[in-house]
């Protein structure tokens, strides 16, 4: 992908995650915090569930766009705000859709604007990925 137009989406996926999805990501990323796998520790710090990490969600939604790019070394700068929580049901999960529009397009790179929502509420705000044209 190399030509890109404001206004088209340039990728779109969506990912489910389980309970076993965030138990295989606290191991890969050494976050162990029990509100990411336990309900009664997410209930007594007033967490409406278990929660998704926040890096994971991050990296599903920039993920989408590396696969897009077919070289995520185009990636040059991505920074996103936390907004809502992903809450994963022990026995439903929970569903991510993620879609990448092109926000903006200058000479050397193009904004990548990222939409992440989960159960109709975006959970990322101003989720913005700079990207090398070549």
């Amino acid at each position: 992908m190399s030509a890109f137009t404001v206004g088209d989406v340039v990728a779109e996926r969506s990912v489910h995650l389980t309970r076993e999805s965030l138990v295989r990501y606290a191991g890969a990323s050494g976050d162990f915090n029990p509100i990411h796998y336990r309900d009664d520790v997410a209930a007594a710090v007033g967490l409406p569930g278990v929660l998704a990490h926040g890096m994971l969600t991050m990296g599903i939604a920039v993920g989408t766009l590396a696969e897009a790019l077919g070289d995520s070394g185009r990636i040059a700068e991505y920074g996103v705000r936390f907004t809502r929580p992903v809450v994963v049901d022990p026995e439903t999960g929970a569903d991510l859709h993620v879609s990448a529009k092109v926000g903006a397009v200058d000479d050397e790179t193009a904004r990548i604007d990222l939409t992440v929502t989960f159960a109709e509420t975006t959970v990322l705000g101003k989720a913005q990925v700079r990207v090398r044209l070549t």
